[in-house]
C-alpha cells in the first residue's frame, strides 16, 4: 500500500523549464546566494525540425504521490503518444554530457535522478545539467535496495542522497524520487510521503544495463512504447551505449509521432541540516555550504 496521495495537481505550464523541489518538515533552508542557478542562454530552437517539449507539468507533490504504471498507477497523466523521458545513477564523465548535447539539438528536456555520491563527486557535470533546463532528482546516497536497509539506514539513504545533490547542484532540485531496482517499502514510502517527496517507478524500462549496441538499444525502447502507445522511459545516463543511441532515440520518437512531457516540481525540496552536515565530509573541491556565490561576483576582468 502507498502512503496517502491527497492533494495531487498536475497542471500545465507555460513558464520555462528549471529544477524545482518540495517543502519538508524541520528542512534546512537554502543559503539566499544559491538559491538559484545561472540561467543559460533563452535562445530560440535552431533545430527546425527538433523533437521539442510539447507541454510541462507541474507537479504538487503534496503527501508523495506516485509516478509510472509500474508500480504507481493512480496518476495516469499522459495522453497517447506523449513519453517523459527520465535518467538514472549518474552524472557521470562524457556519457551524460553526450545525453545532455543529444536532448540540446533535439531542443528537449528530462528528468534525471542522480545518486548523491555521484554528484558530489562530479558537481560540474550535474550542475550542468540543471543548468541546461533538466529537472534534477534524487536516487539515494549509494544505489542501495532499500528493502533490505533497517529502517534508519534506508532514511539515510534518502536523506543522505537529497543533501548530496542539493549540495553538488548548488541551487534548487526537485521532490523527485526514485527507488534503486525501483524496489519500495513501506514504510519508506510513508517515510517519503510525510516529505512531500514523489516516488517514480516506469512504464517502460529500457534494460539499457545489459550489453547491446545502441541500435538495438532504440529498437528494443520503440518497441517497447509502440506496446502502451506511451509513457515514462527509464534510462540510465551512466551507460556509454545510452549516450550513443540518444540521438538515434530522439530522432525515432519524433519519427513515430511522439511528443516528450517535462515533468517539474511546483516546489523546491529542502534538505535537513542534520544530513547536510553529515556529508560535509565527503565534500571534496565545493566551498564551504552558504558560501558558494556566482562566478562572476567572485572573480572579474578588469581594463
Amino acid at each position: 500500500m502507498r502512503a496517502p496521495l491527497s492533494m495531487l495537481l498536475v497542471l500545465v505550464a507555460t513558464a520555462a523549464f528549471a529544477g524545482d523541489s518540495s517543502k519538508a518538515p524541520q528542512a534546512a533552508e537554502a543559503p539566499s546566494e544559491t538559491s538559484a542557478l545561472p540561467e543559460g542562454p533563452k535562445t530560440a530552437c535552431a533545430n527546425p525540425d527538433a523533437l521539442g517539449v510539447a507541454r510541462t507539468v507541474e507537479i504538487d507533490t503534496t503527501g508523495g504521490p506516485g509516478f509510472g504504471m509500474e508500480h504507481y498507477k493512480a496518476y495516469d497523466f499522459l495522453q497517447d503518444k506523449e513519453v517523459v523521458l527520465t535518467f538514472d545513477d549518474g552524472p557521470q564523465v562524457n556519457t551524460t554530457k553526450a545525453i545532455l548535447d543529444a536532448l540540446d539539438e533535439q531542443c528537449t528536456k528530462a528528468i534525471f535522478f542522480s545518486l548523491g555520491k555521484m554528484a558530489l563527486g562530479l558537481p560540474e557535470i550535474i550542475r550542468d545539467v540543471a543548468q541546461r533546463g533538466h529537472t534534477v532528482g534524487t536516487h539515494t546516497w549509494s544505489h542501495q535496495d532499500l528493502r533490505k536497509k533497517s529502517d534508519q539506514e534506508a532514511k539515510d539513504e534518502i536523506e543522505k542522497g537529497i543533501s548530496g545533490v542539493r549540495r553538488a547542484v548548488g541551487g534548487p532540485i526537485s521532490p523527485f524520487f526514485r527507488y534503486p531496482y525501483l524496489r519500495d517499502s513501506q514504510v519508506t514510502l510513508a517515510y517519503l510521503a510525510s516529505r512531500n517527496i514523489a516516488m517514480f517507478s516506469t512504464d517502460t524500462d529500457s534494460f539499457d544495463f545489459k550489453r547491446q549496441t545502441p541500435e538495438k538499444l532504440v529498437e528494443n525502447i520503440m518497441k517497447r512504447l509502440e506496446k502502451r502507445g506511451k509513457g515514462m522511459v527509464l534510462m540510465h545516463d551512466i551507460q556509454p551505449h545510452t549516450a550513443k543511441a540518444m540521438p538515434g532515440l530522439l530522432t525515432a520518437l519524433k519519427a513515430g509521432g511522439y511528443k516528450v512531457v517535462h515533468m517539474r516540481a511546483k516546489d523546491e525540496l529542502k534538505t535537513l541540516a542534520e544530513y547536510d552536515k553529515l556529508i560535509e565530509k565527503d565534500v571534496k573541491g565545493l566551498p564551504a555550504a552558504g558560501s558558494e556565490r556566482p562566478l562572476s561576483s567572485v572573480v572579474r576582468t578588469v581594463p
